[in-house]
């Protein structure tokens, strides 16, 4: 059998060269499994994983954030390829959902059981993402972070916390005509979240699925716009008080179309974000992606 594909984001924080690669190597040595470890940077993780994917290899393994894991499901996905992961980003809520150990040497033995599951995956005119999609507010917050990471050498966490206070001191409504089952919708709203399954909006669990395969797009827009609509939700989040019926229209479906009534706008993907042409056009993939995760209950 070929070895199996092992993507490891070297340019991510919590990698450090010489250490970290040896610790996955001695986590795969001890499971008896061989592997070839690929160690690229930034934009060179998107050409490891499709010469990943070229390979003879049955299993490629993403060790990285959510932003390396989806690029490396997106290779894994055509290429009918089974995915491994091994959790080394700042927040980590695709291997959470999934019940996969935050610690390498616990995903390392969740790749080597071989305990495969096949979840959904969600894509945006061809683009796929595993967690969730959005417009509006949040690319524009990671656009900034990115921004002051660069420019400030700020950690992850307090460029993150920066980019949020300066985007919502700004209103920024934009129209949006959104389409479900041949009828259009036209709101006026500061964003619209996609997400791939059902994500639970409630204190201490915002952001989290209980489900991967239940075959549907959850689409959440505020209830209220502007900065006042948006702060209202971040101050009832953190008291607790968030009620997601009151705050958010939401919908769970199979596809939608977004248009924003421009040529191109920014979408953001699992943490990054990319400009895309008009209209969005959704959809989730029942069961696209084959992956190595613990078996769930029952």
């Amino acid at each position: 059998m070929a070895p199996i594909e092992v993507i490891v984001n070297a340019s991510g924080g919590n990698f450090v060269a010489g250490k970290t690669d040896e610790e996955l190597r001695s986590a795969f040595d001890e499971q008896g499994v061989d592997i070839n470890l690929r160690l690229p940077t930034g934009g060179e993780i998107d050409a490891a994983a499709r010469a990943a994917a070229r390979s003879d290899a049955d299993i490629i393994v993403g060790c990285g954030g959510d932003g390396t894991l989806n690029t490396v499901a997106a290779s894994a996905v055509p290429a009918g390829k089974t995915l491994g992961v091994i959790p080394f980003g700042t927040f980590n809520h695709f291997s959470k959902d999934l019940g996969i150990p935050q610690d390498i040497l616990g995903a390392v033995a969740v790749i080597s059981a071989g305990k495969t599951r096949f979840i959904d995956v969600g894509e945006v005119n061809g683009r796929t993402f595993i967690n969730n999609s959005s417009i509006g507010l949040y690319p524009r917050m990671v656009r900034k972070r990115l921004e002051l990471q660069q420019r400030l050498g700020r950690s992850k966490w307090s460029a993150a916390f920066l980019a949020a206070l300066s985007t919502l001191r700004r209103d920024a409504l934009f129209r949006v005509e959104i389409e479900l089952d041949g009828k259009i919708f036209t709101r006026k709203t500061p964003f619209v979240f996609v997400g791939n399954n059902e994500y639970a909006i409630e204190l201490y669990k915002i952001g989290g699925r209980d489900r991967l395969d239940d075959g549907k797009l959850s689409v959440y827009i505020p209830r209220h716009g502007g900065r006042t609509g948006v702060w209202r939700i971040v101050l009832r989040t953190i008291l607790g008080l968030l009620r997601p019926d009151r705050e958010f229209e939401s919908i769970c479906i199979d596809k939608l179309t977004i248009n924003v009534r421009r040529p191109r706008v920014t979408v953001a993907f699992d943490g990054e974000i990319e400009t895309m042409e008009t209209p969005l056009r959704y959809c989730i993939k029942p069961g696209a992606l084959s992956v190595l995760a613990p078996k769930e209950d029952g």
